[in-house]
């Protein structure tokens, strides 16, 4: 076999970048056939995608994007092990390009992200592959959601570290631009459900359990503890539910109200907020 040349080399990095001596050594085991290296390169991303399956990615971007006339969003995140690759251009890019593909398909899951055509023959699920290979970090899609509405709004809180997507139930300017408002509240204050009706029967249970014991505390009688807690449960809602929340930019308001303000019947439909912080 002749020898492997750097001009060769450094074509196959452009091509897949991956790192030099991984490059070179694709080659030599390939016997100069790129396409066989590829795969060797592929494969070896693989293996790293497995030896890494126990890791953390705890890091990484959030990205939401609606359609052109704002009747469809989605919301992903991709997520890697540290900031360091993670505030990385490219991975910026990649995590865009993934979104823009999943809001043209009309992705459901992220399962249906991951098997759309990313190009040059590769499905997203194997440029992930890939980039595991070259980064050498985990790197999943740990989340991705799409919603569909009269009217849907996309946040993404500068860094990329919250992205936010909110439907409501009608159309025009002034409902996006409430919208606009509604979606950075997400990104601000987490809300748990849109109302009380939302709240897991897990978490009305906890939050119960925890005001009867902090009533029990403070000496209160037995048999007002459950009274006690229901008050605490009503407070919660109140703190922890998107449309009872205090509105940010007048607390004099719920958000419930502010949107009753601009269309008595105007609310919100269904929210999704990706944090990584």
């Amino acid at each position: 076999m002749s020898k492997i040349t750097a001009s060769e080399v450094n074509r196959l990095r452009q091509m897949t970048g991956s790192g030099m001596m991984d490059c070179k050594k694709a080659l030599v085991e390939a016997e100069g056939d790129f396409d066989k290296a590829i795969e060797i390169l592929r494969k070896k991303g693989q293996k790293v995608a497995a030896k890494r399956g126990d890791r953390e990615a705890s890091e990484g971007l959030a990205v939401s994007m609606t359609n052109d006339s704002a009747s469809i969003g989605v919301i992903l995140t991709l997520g890697c092990e540290t900031d360091f690759v993670a505030k990385n251009a490219e991975f910026m890019e990649t995590t865009t390009k993934f979104a823009k593909l999943a809001l043209a398909a009309g992705c459901a899951t992220a399962d249906e992200v991951k098997a759309l055509d990313f190009g040059d023959g590769l499905a997203i699920g194997d440029k992930i592959t890939e980039m595991i290979g070259k980064i050498g970090e985990k790197i999943e899609i740990p989340s991705f959601d799409l919603i569909k509405a009269d009217s849907v709004v996309a946040y993404n809180h500068p860094g990329n570290q919250v992205a936010t997507l909110v439907g409501l139930n009608k159309q025009g300017d002034a409902v996006l631009e409430a919208g606009r408002d509604v979606a950075m509240q997400i990104a601000a204050m987490n809300p748990v459900a849109l109302d009380k009706d939302g709240v897991a029967t897990s978490v009305i249970e906890k939050e119960i359990e925890i005001g009867m014991d902090m009533a029990r505390q403070e000496g209160k009688p037995e048999e007002m503890l459950e009274k006690i807690a229901q008050g605490k449960l009503n407070k919660f809602f109140k703190e922890n539910t998107l449309l009872s929340q205090a509105f940010i930019k007048d607390n004099k308001k719920s958000v419930e109200q502010m949107l009753k303000d601009i269309d008595g019947s105007l609310t919100v439909t269904s929210f999704k907020r990706h944090g990584l912080n």
